[in-house]
């Protein structure tokens, strides 16, 4: 099981990104998805999650400007972030909670992280 993410990138204040997240591999049943973000010198942080019933949650900071999606029949998770602001600047991270085949427990999963700079 694993998780391969996209999309990241330089863009000035202002701009948009999307970010792109697919979970492959023998997957029983996925949880919930969502991006972590990570900057320099900081804790990691929840920006947006979905379940699988396409319930959304977002950190405050975020509200407004980005907004995570999902199709659970393609087993990925987007997240459209729009009027990036300099402070935006991070890793992002995909997360998923994924119980694998012949399992019955979820366990956490990260993709690999895609830098996103924006520029002031």
């Amino acid at each position: 099981v694993q998780l391969q993410a996209s999309g990241g990138g330089l863009v000035q204040a202002g701009g948009s990104l999307r970010l792109s997240c697919t979970a492959s591999g023998s997957i029983s049943r996925l949880g919930v998805m969502g991006w972590h973000r990570q900057a320099p010198g900081k804790l990691r942080e929840l920006v947006a999650s979905a379940t699988s019933i396409l319930s959304t949650d977002y950190t405050d900071s975020v509200k407004g400007r980005f907004t995570i999606s999902r199709d659970n029949a393609k087993n990925t998770v987007w997240l459209q972030m729009d009027s990036l602001k300099p402070e935006d600047t991070a890793i992002y991270y995909c997360h998923a909670q994924i119980t694998p085949m012949l399992s019955v427990y979820a366990s956490d999963y990260w993709g690999q992280g895609t830098l996103v700079t924006v520029s002031s």
